[in-house]
């Protein structure tokens, strides 16, 4: 606080603290003059009455001279950040601002907004980027039972309180003075909501590509602050990329190979509260691989021998076994299992031969076809001389199963016999 005159009056200028009114922070500092120039002006002043004359007479002039002071904010909270639900206070404190109105209002998001508020653009979207006045001197204008005013005589300070803190309450919000018509003063508190990710409807949920071609994995996700978006495989396999983690929010796979199909998990995190994750199913077309353990396969004949066939497709392929290129199925001679593709497009067939006899020596092919193309695979059964039950099945068709047992052959041959004794 300054106090001045003017220099032709060559007063001197003594300041002494001299009390408050009812603004507090319009303390007022006493301007106590001493002439200098005469003893009877320090007699008089030394007068209590006339003292007390003269300084109410200099805090009149004081007071003219402080309501020509411009109004300032002397503080405002710094920006906040809060999670969704919590309870915010916004304090702006005031000076000289007793005779002028004092307001919060909430500025609106977006360049848009910047836009049309310096053009004056007369349009809805200009209209959607007017501040939202929230209050005005000490009484609140908005209609919201989450938000509160308080206004602290004391430190003339205006408090605005926010409870239950949601996403749309994040904003600029401003505390002003307004001085006149083309003149206000501002100060700005930026609310920022932090708020969990969540993976967004718009995230790959599946792709089905063929082998070689590429595919694109896209993951979206919300949250304040935004949240990093991270790409992994499971049980953490390679990436087709290379490594088992990749960053960004497009994941890109140049010529895809049937080894890259499986399960990716799209990871969203920002810090706060879980970690968001959707998974994508990858499946990847190609044509069949059929994979046999041997070759060939040696039995005794009337024994029983199964071949095997792994096959590997996408889609599911069909099945042909085939005998000397001469399509078989099952009957008296053979059991064929044309089997089921598992979650990982492996199919297992089998077929049994029942009891091996000569016709049924020779070459077996397995043949598995989808829309992709054909494959085939050729196992060949040959003659043993001795039951082989490591790869065949050591079950003979001339074992007593298959025939009367002994007591029956005893029986009929004493029937027999006692029939020529007879006889005879």
């Amino acid at each position: 606080m300054s106090c001045s005159l003017p220099q032709s009056l060559h007063i001197k200028i003594l300041y002494s603290n001299v009390g408050s009114f009812s603004d507090p922070q319009r303390k007022i500092v006493g301007c106590l003059f001493s002439y200098g120039l005469s003893e009877k002006f320090t007699k008089e002043w030394t007068n209590e009455p006339k003292r007390n004359h003269i300084i109410l007479t200099l805090l009149s002039f004081l007071m003219i001279v402080e309501s020509q002071r411009t109004p300032t904010i002397s503080f405002i909270s710094s920006n906040i950040t809060t999670a969704i639900g919590s309870t915010i206070n916004m304090h702006c404190s005031v000076l000289y601002a007793t005779e002028f109105p004092t307001l919060w209002l909430k500025l609106p998001r977006g360049e848009g907004c910047d836009i049309a508020r310096s053009k004056d653009i007369r349009s809805q979207e200009s209209d959607t980027c007017t501040p939202i006045p929230l209050s005005h001197g000490a009484a609140l204008v908005v209609r919201d039972n989450r938000f509160s005013l308080r206004y602290d005589t004391a430190s003339s300070t205006y408090t605005l309180q926010i409870k239950d803190v949601q996403s749309t309450d994040e904003a600029v919000y401003q505390c002003e003075v307004i001085v006149g018509n083309t003149n206000k003063v501002t100060r700005h508190v930026a609310l920022t909501v932090s708020e969990p990710p969540a993976i967004l409807d718009n995230t790959t949920r599946s792709v089905v590509v063929v082998e070689d071609s590429s595919a694109q994995l896209n993951c979206y996700a919300t949250g304040a602050p935004p949240p990093l978006i991270s790409w992994r495989r499971e049980n953490n396999a390679i990436l087709p990329t290379g490594g088992v983690l990749y960053r960004g929010n497009v994941l890109k796979i140049h010529s895809i190979q049937k080894e890259d199909r499986g399960t990716y998990y799209c990871v969203a995190d920002n810090g706060v509260g879980k970690i968001a994750r959707r998974h994508v199913v990858v499946e990847v077309e190609f044509p069949p691989v059929v994979i046999s353990t041997t070759k060939s396969i040696a039995q005794a004949i009337g024994y029983g021998v199964e071949l095997v066939c792994h096959v590997e497709a996408y889609p599911a392929p069909s099945i042909t076994w085939l005998k000397e290129n001469i399509v078989i199925s099952s009957n008296q001679n053979y059991a064929i299992d044309a089997g089921f593709a598992t979650t990982d497009d492996f199919t297992e067939t089998t077929v049994r031969v029942r009891h091996l006899d000569y016709s049924q020596i020779g070459k077996y092919t397995c043949r598995a076809q989808n829309k992709l193309g054909t494959n085939e695979k050729t196992l060949e059964v040959i003659e043993s001389y001795s039951p082989n039950c490591v790869t065949g099945i050591c079950e003979n068709y001339f074992s007593e199963s298959n025939f009367p047992t002994r007591n029956v052959y005893l029986i009929l041959l004493s029937a027999v016999i006692s029939l020529i004794k007879n006889f005879y």
